[in-house]
C-alpha cells in the first residue's frame, strides 16, 4: 500500500533551483545597493511576543484582526510569526540599547507571515527585503530612502512601476481629521459594510483602504489628509517633493495613500506597477516618529520601507533581465575506479584554483555516452575525459562542448588546471 503524499501547507511556497537565479540576483544587488548606501545589515528573530505588534501595528489593522498566526507556546507566552519586520527591528534597538542619541541605518531580509486569501503574488509565507533609518528627523533621509528604491528598479531593470507619495501629518493633525473622518462615515453609516462599521470607532482611516466596490464613490467625496495638515508636516512634504524633483525622480501625490498600518506618520511612499494584477504595491514604507516612544524606547524619529521578495521576482521574470539558473562550467567524464578517484581529486584542484566556477564530477557510473549525456544536460562548456588509458599515460583529453568553443586537446595531468583556466579565459 502506498502511503499518502503529504501535501504543502496551504499558502507556504517552494522556491525550486530552476527559480533561485532571480532570488539571488535579487539579493545580492540589494546587498551590494544597500552598502554602498551605508545601510547596515542585522537579524531578528520570526517570533516576537503576540503584544508586540498589537501595540505597533494597531488593534484594529487587518494584520493584527485577520491575519497574525498566533499561538500559546509550552511556557504559556504568546507568541506570534512575525507579519512584518519594523516591529522586531524597533524592538531590537530598544532590547539592545541601540538608541540613546545614536542613529542607525538598518536593513534584514527574510520570511514573514500572514494568514491571508492565497493568490496570484500573495503568499501566507513570504519574503521581505526590509530596510530602516532610525535617529533621523529631516526629509532629507526620507528622499534618501526613495532614492535607494527607485535605484533598486534601474539595477534589477524593471521600468513598470509608479511611486506614489502622500503626508499622514503629526499624530495632532490626524486626530483633527479622523474626528472629520468620523462624522463624515457616521453620516453614511448606512453605505458601510460590516468591516468598515467595526472600524469607525476603532481607527476610521482604515476604511479608506477598503475595495468594497460599493463603497467606492462615497469614500471619494470623503475628506481628504492634506487639508488637515499641520504646518511644520506640510513644510516637511514640500522639502521632500523639492529633493525628488532635483533627483528627477518621478512620483505622483496620492492623498488616499494611508499604509495599513497605524505606526506611520508624515511621509509614507508606494511603488505600485500595473504588471501583477491585483497585487500593484511592489514596495511600501513611511515614517513612523511615534513608535519607538510607544514600544517603551526613548522618542525617536524613524522611517524605513519593505520591498515584497516575490512580486519583485515577479516583475524580473517578466522583465527577464536576471540571469539564467545556474549551470556547470566543467564536467569531469571518468571510467574505471581509479580513473574516477583521480577525476575527484582534479575536480577538487579545479575548485580551489578557480573560485567561481562551477565544476561537477560524473557521480553514479555509466558508460562514456551516458555521462556525455549528462555532460550536455549540465550545461558546461568543457568536458574533460579521464579513463584508464588516459590515467596510464598521465594526461586527461579536454573536450569543448559548445559550437565554436575550440578543438578537443589532450593535456597533461600535472598542467590540467593551468590548461583549463587558460582555455576559459581565451573563452572570455
Amino acid at each position: 500500500m502506498t502511503a499518502s503524499m503529504i501535501q504543502p501547507v496551504k499558502g507556504m511556497n517552494d522556491v525550486l533551483p530552476a527559480e533561485i537565479a532571480r532570488w539571488q540576483f535579487l539579493e545580492e544587488t540589494a546587498r551590494d545597493l544597500l552598502h554602498a548606501y551605508a545601510f547596515d545589515e542585522m537579524r531578528v528573530p520570526v517570533v516576537e511576543q503576540t503584544d508586540l505588534f498589537k501595540r505597533a501595528i494597531g488593534e484594529y489593522t487587518d494584520v493584527v484582526e485577520k491575519e497574525m498566526y498566533s499561538f500559546e507556546d509550552k511556557g504559556g507566552e504568546r507568541l506570534t510569526l512575525r507579519p512584518e519586520a519594523t516591529a522586531g527591528i524597533v524592538r531590537a534597538a530598544i532590547s539592545n540599547g541601540m538608541l540613546r542619541g545614536a542613529r542607525h541605518k538598518l536593513w534584514c531580509v527574510g520570511p514573514m507571515f500572514r494568514h491571508e486569501k492565497p493568490q496570484k503574488g500573495r503568499f501566507r509565507q513570504f519574503h521581505q527585503i526590509d530596510v530602516e533609518a532610525i535617529g533621523f528627523a529631516g526629509p532629507d533621509i526620507d528622499a534618501e530612502l526613495i532614492a535607494l528604491s527607485n535605484a533598486f528598479w534601474q539595477r534589477l531593470g524593471i521600468n513598470r512601476v509608479a511611486l506614489q507619495i502622500n503626508s499622514l501629518g503629526t499624530a495632532e493633525a490626524r486626530r483633527a481629521y479622523r474626528t472629520q473622518l468620523t462624522d463624515y462615515f457616521r453620516a453614511h453609516y448606512d453605505t458601510l459594510d460590516e468591516d468598515s462599521r467595526r472600524r469607525l470607532e476603532g481607527n476610521p482611516l482604515r476604511i479608506l483602504d477598503s475595495k468594497n466596490p460599493t463603497m467606492q464613490s462615497m469614500i471619494a467625496a470623503a475628506p481628504t489628509l492634506p487639508d488637515y495638515l499641520d504646518a511644520e508636516s506640510k513644510e516637511h512634504f514640500a522639502e521632500l517633493r523639492a529633493m525628488l524633483d532635483s533627483l528627477g525622480i518621478a512620483y505622483s501625490v496620492n492623498p488616499r495613500l494611508v499604509r495599513g498600518l497605524d505606526y506611520y506618520s508624515r511621509t509614507v511612499f508606494e511603488w505600485v506597477t500595473d504588471a501583477l494584477g491585483a497585487q500593484d504595491a511592489v514596495c511600501s514604507g513611511g515614517r513612523y516618529d511615534g513608535l519607538i516612544s510607544q514600544l517603551g524606547g526613548e522618542a525617536t524619529p524613524a522611517i524605513g520601507f519593505a520591498m515584497g521578495v516575490e512580486r519583485v521576482v515577479a516583475l524580473l521574470e517578466q522583465a527577464e533581465t536576471a540571469p539564467k539558473a545556474p549551470q556547470a562550467d566543467v564536467y569531469l567524464v571518468a571510467q574505471g575506479a581509479a580513473a574516477v578517484r583521480e577525476s575527484f581529486r582534479l575536480a577538487d584542484a579545479l575548485r580551489r584554483a578557480m573560485p567561481g566556477r562551477r565544476v561537477e564530477t560524473n557521480l553514479g557510473g555509466g558508460n562514456f555516452k551516458a555521462q556525455f549525456r549528462r555532460a550536455d544536460r549540465s550545461g558546461a562548456e568543457l568536458a574533460l575525459v579521464l579513463g584508464e588509458n588516459e590515467l596510464e599515460r598521465g594526461v586527461v583529453q579536454m573536450k569543448p562542448l559548445r559550437e565554436g568553443a575550440g578543438e578537443a586537446a589532450e593535456i597533461s595531468l600535472t598542467t590540467a588546471v593551468e590548461a583549463v583556466g587558460q582555455w576559459f579565459s581565451r573563452q572570455e
